[in-house]
């Protein structure tokens, strides 16, 4: 484990925040991070990961990347995204997962830090497309846990799939850290 991986833990643990379980194995998959209601949850996942010694990807909106926040979030993992069109987005990421190597992509299927029924399914799309697994990754301001979640299988029915995946979520009872924005069903 590098120094960077092990000041991330000390980080973490400072602030209060325990990590659960391992980093995911597999060379390609996507993490799922739920409640997304706070901009707090993109770094209390990136030390979460970082602690363990691995690097993800995190889809961000490209308004976010102006000097000197735009650098930082690029070392960060963060890669800029056009939201106008999720056509291109999709694609964009599905050729860069497509690439040779390791590639684990952190997203929130929320798409947004407001409160939101209808979750976005484009992480199935990109998971089924590319071959990736599903975990449903978690933060939760409550305990203070942060972890990579179980693995999920997908069908070829993403609106059943989100709709289990949601069930399963809101039987973790999870807490954000503005919980009026997190719902599950």
């Amino acid at each position: 484990m590098d120094n960077w991986a092990k000041f991330c833990g000390w980080m973490l643990r400072k602030i209060g925040w325990t990590a659960d379980g391992p980093a995911v194995e597999e060379d390609k998959c996507v993490i799922l991070g739920v409640p997304h209601t706070s901009g707090w949850d993109f770094l209390i996942s990136y030390l979460y990961y970082r602690s363990l010694g691995e690097h993800a990807k995190c889809m961000i909106k490209k308004e976010f990347f102006f000097p000197p926040v735009g650098w930082l979030l690029k070392a960060m993992g963060g890669v800029p995204v056009d939201r106008s069109s999720p056509t291109n987005m999709l694609r964009s990421i599905i050729e860069q997962m497509e690439k040779p190597g390791r590639f684990h992509l952190a997203l929130a299927p929320e798409g947004t830090r407001k409160a939101i029924k209808n979750w976005k399914t484009g992480f199935h799309t990109i998971a089924r497309h590319t071959g990736a697994s599903v975990y449903l990754g978690y933060f939760d301001w409550g305990t203070k846990h942060v972890g990579r979640g179980r693995k999920v299988e997908l069908t070829d029915d993403p609106r059943a799939d989100m709709k289990r995946i949601q069930q399963l979520y809101e039987e973790m009872h999870l807490v954000g850290k503005h919980p009026e924005r997190y719902i599950t069903h």
